[in-house]
């Protein structure tokens, strides 16, 4: 079985291209609504969470944890990945490389939360791989809200693309996994020579191959279970714009962690 775990809903994008991908396996999501966003929330609560979703996961009996979140990634991942040898996690980082390898214009827009543009893992990335290029970072500042409640996002997103589309940007990074569900909002305002980066294809592959590498007993079903620690009217909108009929018992909405 496969754990995915976000701050919120976010993480259903991570979901659905691993559902794409391996639609036969089985996958149990928990989204710590309760709690979301994570974006301005200090790195001892993200890892004191990230932990307490990851002792539920585990004892589900997940072979793989899939942290379908950059700010949890970037807080706790190390963390989990001590705590908790035995298990394979995989983590989400801002899709710099592709970007950057791609632009033709040498200009490349990052949106991500807060803490994800400052951690480590992020400034390590932009060293190793976008030293030729011009970055234009911005905070996506409300935009995790507007996922999660349904609301237009169109004003947040002019005010946050704008300097980087002024700058010459022809490429962008979706550095937070609520963001894919507003990638055609994006398009629309970028145009069709802007590429729009989503990493999450690539953890997708990745975790295919973390996961033919284990040994399990149980065959899976390719049934999907979802938990919230808050509301789940986020997580029943957003995962029923890809699977519509989804059974009743896929569902418990209240999760005490």
């Amino acid at each position: 079985m496969i754990g995915v775990y976000d701050s919120g809903a976010g993480g259903l994008s991570v979901w659905r291209e691993l559902v794409r991908l391996m639609p036969e396996e089985d996958y149990l999501y928990v989204g710590d609504n309760a709690f979301c966003p994570y974006g301005e929330k200090p790195q001892e609560v993200i890892q004191e969470r990230a932990e307490a979703v990851s002792r539920f996961l585990i004892g589900k009996g997940a072979d793989v944890i899939v942290i379908a979140c950059n700010t949890a990634t970037a807080a706790a991942i190390d963390l989990l990945r001590t705590r908790y040898p035995q298990m394979p996690f995989v983590g989400m980082e801002p899709a710099i490389k592709p970007a950057a390898l791609s632009s033709k214009s040498g200009v490349v827009g990052v949106l991500a939360t807060a803490n994800t543009l400052r951690a480590e893992k992020y400034h390590n990335t932009l060293e190793r791989f976008a030293s030729g290029v011009k970055v234009i970072e911005r905070v996506g500042e409300g935009l995790v809200e507007a996922v999660e409640n349904g609301t237009d996002a169109t004003p947040l997103l002019k005010k946050y693309l704008s300097p980087m589309l002024e700058a010459g940007a022809d490429a962008i990074v979706l550095g937070c996994t609520h963001y894919p569900f507003l990638e055609e909002r994006i398009k629309a305002l970028t145009g069709p020579s802007v590429r729009i980066v989503n990493p999450a294809p690539a953890v997708a592959r990745h975790t295919r191959t973390v996961l033919s590498a284990l040994t399990r007993n149980d065959l899976p079903s390719g049934r999907s279970v979802f938990y919230s620690t808050g509301t789940a009217d986020a997580l029943r909108r957003l995962s029923s714009l890809e699977i519509p009929s989804l059974e009743d018992g896929s569902w418990h909405p209240y999760l005490q962690l």
